[in-house]
């Protein structure tokens, strides 16, 4: 179930470029699964890395201003 959470909300974002400028906020990976379960979502931060690292994404915002990468369309 929090795979299919990381995944569900990867995929939003992707989709809508509020949602990814909200999540641009957080500093920490604890802060940004913080967010998510205020949405809603159910992972823990351990199963989120996992899920990126699975991708082949990074958390790190990059670029001006900064902005993280780890979108799904």
């Amino acid at each position: 179930m929090a795979k299919k959470d990381v995944e569900e909300l990867l995929v939003a974002g992707g989709e809508d470029k509020n949602l990814r400028a909200r999540y641009d906020v957080p500093g920490t990976v604890e802060e940004f699964v913080v967010l998510a379960a205020e949405d809603g979502y159910s992972f823990t931060a351990a199963e989120f890395e996992q899920v990126l690292k699975e991708s082949g994404d990074v958390f790190e915002k990059n670029g001006n201003p900064p902005k993280r990468q780890i979108w799904w369309v």
